[in-house]
């Protein structure tokens, strides 16, 4: 199992959103900093949400992007992705995968970047609300089943997920187990858990519960979690 502390990105700055709310925002300031704080602690993989992107669909984070890289450690990027030559891009900048959110409903799109890029470069985001899929921002409600979609997404080659359950993200409620273990046994695929760990209990649950990983963010930044003693879980 990995460990993913979260850089969210909002007008350049390191934040954090309660519940995908953007009148709720929490900053916490230098995205490069807090990536230096991370890999000091053995931190190896970032997870880059660019929050502006995701609900603009536009190139607000692209520096602060840099200067995470520039430290050196590895990162993924998801957040308002919708085209090819903004994979490309991406990519080229030294990200190690990008996640498509809201773009993926479109299959053709997932496909053509797995065709280009290869199954380890894209991940795809499913972000829901009572296992129904939200896009844009967490804005607009799809009526599509979280479950369904993963298994249309395998059909075309996509290996990871990352899960998030809305209600749960930036709350330190605790991750929500019994989906997050629905769609790894329904799905077959590499789920990585997102969204209100809360403790130490909340990685253990997803090591046994067999995820791919576990992305940590508020229960980092509010000292809930000890990110070395997280990291102790990584296989």
């Amino acid at each position: 199992m990995k460990i993913y502390p979260a850089i969210d990105l909002h007008l350049g700055n390191a934040v954090r959103l309660y519940k995908g709310d953007y009148n709720q925002v929490t900053t916490y300031g230098s995205p490069k900093e807090i990536a230096e704080q991370f890999k000091k602690e053995g931190a190896t993989f970032l997870h880059l949400v660019d929050l502006d992107g995701a609900k603009d669909g536009k190139f607000e984070n692209l520096e602060a992007v840099k200067a995470i890289l520039s430290t050196g450690i590895d990162a993924e990027l998801g957040g308002g992705i919708r085209t090819i030559e903004h994979i490309k891009v991406l990519l080229d900048l030294g990200l190690k995968r990008v996640i498509l959110g809201s773009s993926a409903l479109n299959l053709d799109f997932v496909k053509e970047a797995i065709d280009k890029f290869g199954s380890d470069k894209i991940v795809v985001g499913i972000d829901c609300m009572n296992l129904i899929v939200k896009t844009h921002g967490w804005l607009n409600d799809t009526k599509l089943y979280a479950i369904d979609f993963a298994n249309s997404l395998k059909k075309i080659g996509v290996k990871t997920i990352i899960f998030t359950d809305i209600s749960k993200d930036g709350t330190l409620e605790g991750i929500n187990q019994e989906q997050t273990k629905k769609m790894i046994d329904e799905t077959g695929l590499n789920i990585v858990a997102s969204g209100g760990a809360k403790s130490i209990n909340d990685v253990k649950a997803c090591k046994e519960i067999g995820c791919e990983g576990i992305i940590l963010g508020k229960s980092l930044y509010a000292g809930e979690i000890n990110l070395k003693e997280a990291l102790s879980y990584e296989d």
